[in-house]
């Protein structure tokens, strides 16, 4: 098991955000109530931080070791763009 380097977006409104933890959600990946907290799902953990106006920080704290950085933040970054943030 290994982590990424952490990403950070900006412009993350709160309507985009909650859209974000809907959508992960739905998709089973456990979410937590409130602006910080740990996200867990598909072998993947992670840490999310939100400063509650614009910019959220995410960071993979764990993942399977076949599984590279960049498959993970390219679906991130996907997530984001679906729900109306930019990256």
């Amino acid at each position: 098991m290994s982590e990424c380097e952490p990403i950070t977006y900006k412009g993350i409104t709160p309507t985009v955000f909650n859209n974000l933890k809907a959508m992960l959600g739905k998709v089973g990946i456990n979410v937590p109530s409130g602006n910080e907290g740990e996200i867990e799902g598909y072998g993947v953990k992670g840490h999310f931080l939100w400063d509650g106006t614009t910019t959220l920080t995410l960071a993979v704290t764990d993942k399977p070791f076949v599984l590279p950085c960049a498959i993970i933040v390219g679906k991130l970054n996907d997530a984001v763009r679906d729900c109306g943030g930019s990256v």
